[in-house]
C-alpha cells in the first residue's frame, strides 16, 4: 500500500527535472526512462516498462523527456536515447543505454529487460 501511494505499480511520465529529484528521494528503487518523442525505440521501451511496472511494485517506473531535462541529462551523462537510469537509495547506480544490453535488437523480450534490471538489483528478480 505504501509503495502504491508513492506511485509504484504504474509507469508514468514526470513533468520536470525537479520532479525527478523528489520522486527519487521518496523511493528506494527507481527506473527512469529518458526518452524523446521522435525516437521510435522509446515507444518499444515504453511497452516493456508498462508491463514491468505492474509486475514489480517494489520499484517506481518513470519517464522523463530528455529534451526538457538538459541539466539532468548532462549531469547523468546521458547521450543515447533511450537510456534507463537505475536509481537505488537516491543514487544512480547503473544505466541501460539503448538496446545494447538487451541483445542489440528491437524485438527483445520483456523478460530480457526484466533480467537486466534484476542484474542491477533495482527489481526483485528470481
Amino acid at each position: 500500500k505504501e509503495w502504491l501511494s508513492k506511485g509504484h505499480g504504474e509507469y508514468r511520465e514526470i513533468p520536470s527535472e525537479r520532479d525527478f529529484f523528489q520522486e527519487v528521494k521518496e523511493s528506494k528503487n527507481v527506473v527512469c526512462h529518458f526518452y524523446r518523442d521522435t525516437t521510435f525505440r522509446c515507444q518499444i521501451m515504453d511497452r516493456h516498462l508498462t508491463v514491468l511496472a505492474k509486475k514489480h511494485v517494489e520499484t517506481k517506473f518513470l519517464k522523463l523527456n530528455a529534451e526538457k531535462s538538459p541539466f539532468l541529462c548532462e549531469r547523468l551523462r546521458i547521450k543515447v536515447i533511450p537510456t534507463l537510469a537505475l536509481v537505488k537509495d537516491g543514487k544512480t547506480q547503473d544505466y541501460v543505454v539503448g538496446f545494447t544490453d538487451l541483445g542489440n535488437t528491437d524485438d527483445f523480450t520483456t523478460e530480457t529487460l526484466e533480467w537486466r534490471l534484476g542484474c542491477a538489483d533495482v527489481i526483485n528478480y528470481r
